[in-house]
């Protein structure tokens, strides 16, 4: 069925406008716990019970209490965590024994923006059958379960510490981050109360920046969106590394000590490298339909095997499940390290990838500057109606036309936002101004479509 308010990462858009809105989210709230309940009636669980997160924005307190009202109105239990990162919410669900932990975020977007994110029990993004089911039970009237049937809310007061001892955990305890000064841009997100204390607590010297969110300031001019920022402050600090999340803390990038930005692609190579040479790569590695090609190279050169997935961490994870690998990610910064967490982690992946030049005795410059990346144009086309790239002759013989220059060394990819009313449009080569040109020779025959 053709889904309504899901795109590839849960429900997102302007605050105010459908579907983020406060009735739509009573509504949400219902149709998702009257799911909960029915499902769990075999299991004989009285009342199924959803752990509740959200970023910093001021409209999470909003949607909150809206969500909140109708999981309680379905007989739902509701763990209320206040500002935590979407994977925290992840573990406190399989730490809490919900059936469902819910993350009201819009992640890297603007603060304008806000939406949610589904856990299941197992802290694992909801598969498509199950955005398809609550899509059907949208369409349904509220029917408020009867008095002595509706759930309760409580606060749970020790989420960060549980959620601060967890990732330490994911650190082995015989290394440690001395020695080393770390920059941390925390967005004005949800990371700026755990984070800092994390890296601190395990050694670093941490200098912080993006820590004072004040409701509308999340994701301005700060956080891995806006990597400048935290380049200018690790070079003027001196730092070792810089370290910078988004807004809700499942992306990361880092920057080296000379200032060089190093994103997800990079990281994952960090990570499979050092695990290679102490033979504990489990499998292979899956990247997107965006992973560079360099790196796809790289991993050829170092025997590791390796596939793309749709662009989406959920896609990511569905292929390791699959292949029962452990380790892949985005070059957003969406890393997944399934050895040690259900779900992408922009704090854990960081640690992984100290460890791995811990290990691999190297500095985060040292560790990527044999990999350089292609170089890779991407240029977001709004567009007003729904095009089929597919079908439109205009676009696909700019593509062809594209493709047969680059020759098998480089490659064109154009895929719809799943989260904005955007194409993106994406080039990659091995020159700048060849790419630069063919991305934007594709991007006007997009906006000649839309």
């Amino acid at each position: 069925m053709t889904r309504h308010y899901f795109g590839t990462d849960g429900i997102r858009g302007v605050v105010g406008q459908d579907p983020i809105t406060p009735d739509f989210f009573i509504r949400l709230g219902f149709a998702i716990g009257s799911i909960l309940v029915k499902n769990n009636r075999d299991e004989k669980i009285k009342h199924p019970s959803v752990v509740i997160g959200k970023d910093t924005r001021v409209s999470g307190y909003m949607l909150e209490s809206a969500l909140e009202s109708g999981f309680i109105a379905a007989g739902v239990d509701v763990y209320l965590t206040g500002p935590m990162p979407t994977p925290a919410i992840a573990y406190l669900t399989k730490a809490l024994r919900s059936q469902a932990g819910i993350v009201i975020s819009a992640s890297h977007n603007p603060f304008p923006d806000n939406g949610i994110k589904i856990f299941s029990e197992a802290g694992e993004k909801l598969p498509d059958t199950f955005e398809a089911e609550v899509e059907l039970a949208l369409n349904e009237s509220i029917k408020t379960v009867l008095p002595h049937e509706l759930g309760k809310a409580k606060r749970v007061d020790d989420a960060e510490g549980r959620y601060v001892e967890f990732c330490k955990s994911t650190f082995p305890e015989k290394l440690n981050l001395r020695g080393l000064k770390i920059l941390l841009d925390c967005a004005h997100g949800a990371t700026y109360h755990v984070a800092p204390k994390i890296f601190s607590e395990l050694g670093a010297e941490v200098i912080t920046i993006g820590n004072e969110p004040n409701g509308f300031n999340i994701n301005l001019d700060v956080g891995s969106t806006h990597p400048k920022t935290i380049k200018e402050a690790t070079l003027k600090h001196k730092a070792d590394l810089g370290i910078a999340f988004d807004g809700d803390g499942d992306r990361v990038v880092m920057i080296d000590h000379l200032g060089l930005i190093v994103d997800g692609d990079q990281l994952l190579l960090v990570i499979a490298k050092a695990l290679k040479a102490k033979n504990q790569l489990k499998g292979g590695v899956v990247g997107t339909l965006m992973t560079n090609m360099a790196i796809e190279k790289a991993f050829q050169d170092l025997d590791v095997e390796f596939i793309r997935a749709h662009v989406g961490d959920r896609y990511v994870l569905e292929a390791l499940l699959e292949k029962g690998w452990s380790i892949g990610g985005e070059n957003s910064g969406h890393i997944l390290t399934l050895d040690q967490h259900s779900t992408g982690d922009a704090i854990i992946a960081s640690l992984q990838v100290l460890k791995s030049l811990r290990l691999l005795n190297q500095s985060l410059h040292d560790a990527t500057k044999d990999s350089p990346l292609y170089p890779q144009v991407l240029i977001n086309v709004e567009t007003h109606k729904k095009i089929d790239l597919e079908k439109n002759k205009s676009i696909q013989d700019a593509v062809r036309s594209v493709e047969e220059k680059l020759n098998n060394k480089g490659r064109v990819l154009l895929r719809p936002s799943g989260t904005e009313p955007k194409i993106r449009v994406m080039v990659e080569g091995q020159d700048i101004e060849e790419v630069k040109s063919y991305a934007k020779l594709i991007a006007e025959k997009v906006k000649e479509a839309s």
